[in-house]
């Protein structure tokens, strides 16, 4: 999409001052700790990119604020790799690169946001390959010593985003980025939880590379079989956004041209939790 086809849309450049006013308009505060989603074209145009929006999130939050990205690993090698033919299991097994907090590639799969963010000097990253980076007061909080088993249960940095009070934030990005709701995946109470085994090289505490197992609620395809509770063609995440909103649990506004959301991490996992207990019987 062109410079002027996103002027247009969003009635002019979208910039740090304007994003500041709007996000302050959202609900964001001073000292808060925050997840974020962004679909960057949605806003229109940003003059600076990535880097503008940062800028305007670190403004508004100020000194005690701290941003939460999930970040992941790009290269990481697939899951199912242990189900290749033998020579090209050892092949990955002798020469696959190790993640590297500092060096390790994020996903692609979220847009440029995350990746900017991590880059940042004073950016944290989770020694686990399945990662978050965070950026602020309470980053070292948030990533620091994550276990390597249940990294999307309560002492992961989604969990510790809820028990900080933390908030959820999406600007243009859709209902069903949500990655919050993993975490009340996690939590939930519910038959037929699907969850994963990995194995991925890591550098361990005295900096040799070693392959570390971990498991994990599966959050490549579903933790549940969803099945009838949504609507065909609906991802879950989505549903139970939709109905939150309904309930009074978030806000909507607009920054840029993006319709965007604000969230209470506690509140949508609560309701998320309740939602998959309540949904998901056999």
């Amino acid at each position: 999409m062109d410079e002027r086809t996103l002027l247009a849309r969003s009635d002019g450049p979208v910039t740090r001052s304007r994003l500041v006013r709007e996000l302050t308009e959202l609900g964001l505060r001073p000292g808060d700790t925050v997840m974020f989603h962004t679909a960057l074209s949605a806003l229109g145009y940003v003059p600076g990119g990535p880097l503008t929006v940062i800028a305007a999130l670190r403004e508004v939050l100020g000194e005690k604020g701290t941003l939460l990205v999930y970040s992941g690993w790009n290269d990481a090698p697939p899951h199912d790799f242990t189900d290749w033919p033998a020579p090209w299991q050892d092949a990955v097994r002798a020469e696959h690169p190790v993640y590297d907090p500092e060096l390790s590639e994020g996903t692609h799969d979220n847009g440029r946001l995350p990746e900017a963010l991590r880059r940042l000097p004073g950016a944290l990253r989770t020694r686990h390959p399945d990662s978050f980076a965070a950026l602020g007061a309470q980053a070292e909080a948030l990533v620091l010593d994550v276990p390597w088993d249940d990294p999307y249960g309560a002492r992961g940095p989604l969990g510790r985003l809820v028990d900080a009070g933390g908030r959820v934030l999406l600007l243009g990005a859709p209902l069903d980025t949500l990655t919050i709701l993993h975490h009340a995946e996690a939590l939930a109470q519910a038959p037929g939880k699907r969850h994963l085994n990995y194995e991925v090289p890591v550098l361990d505490s005295d900096g040799r590379r070693v392959w570390q197992r971990y498991w994990d609620i599966d959050t490549e395809d579903e933790a549940f079989d969803y099945g009838q509770t949504v609507p065909e063609g609906v991802w879950p995440f989505t549903a139970i956004a939709q109905e939150a909103l309904a309930a009074g649990i978030g806000v909507r506004g607009r920054v840029g041209a993006a319709e965007s959301h604000l969230f209470e991490a506690a509140e949508l996992v609560r309701f998320g939790v309740e939602w998959i207990e309540r949904n998901i019987t056999a």
